[in-house]
């Protein structure tokens, strides 16, 4: 059963205090793309209440714009990592946009060329409306980069809400 969260986080630690799976995307398209993401997946290993760090392997997708893909744009490589956490989800988004930052992150333009992007995918089994963090991620079931790494490193994963990310994965690829 899901956890439903309407509007606002509060406090600093996830909402029962017992650490909370999270998934979190990472995408670079400008710059050296995987130095940039095994430093990101390290600056992940340092944040404060978060442990068990998994990471896929990076696979490299088009550019997508807001128009659709666009492979005259530089390509981008993604991966996704897995942690265990205790930071409420805004804290933890706080630091993901903290880490995005320190790598050169400049946001001019919605879904523009970036140094670095780290998307909160999925915070245990919570969903929240809220403008500032939409859980899960709205836009996770309809993006191969970011269910491709995700089912590597964690089979049986799910995404609340749309289902089992293998199924939504085959459900892209056959084009359904």
């Amino acid at each position: 059963m899901s956890r439903r969260l309407a509007q606002g986080f509060s406090g600093d630690t996830a909402p029962e205090g017992a650490p909370v799976r999270a998934v979190v995307a990472l995408g670079a398209n400008l710059g050296d793309r995987a130095t940039t993401l095994d430093a990101a997946v390290a600056a992940l290993r340092r944040v404060p209440l978060v442990e068990d760090v998994r990471a896929a392997d990076p696979i490299e997708s088009v550019a997508v714009t807001p128009e659709g893909p666009d492979a005259a744009a530089p390509a981008y490589l993604n991966s996704v990592a897995v942690l265990s956490t205790r930071l409420a989800p805004s804290v933890l988004l706080s630091y993901l946009h903290a880490i995005e930052d320190a790598h050169g992150r400049v946001r001019r333009e919605r879904w523009g060329d970036r140094t670095l992007d780290l998307d909160l995918i999925v915070y245990d089994d919570l969903v929240s409306d809220d403008p500032a963090l939409t859980l899960p991620h709205p836009r996770a079931a309809e993006r191969t980069f970011v269910l491709e790494p995700w089912l590597s490193i964690d089979p049986d994963a799910a995404l609340p809400g749309a289902g089992r990310v293998d199924e939504l994965l085959a459900q892209l690829r056959s084009g359904s």
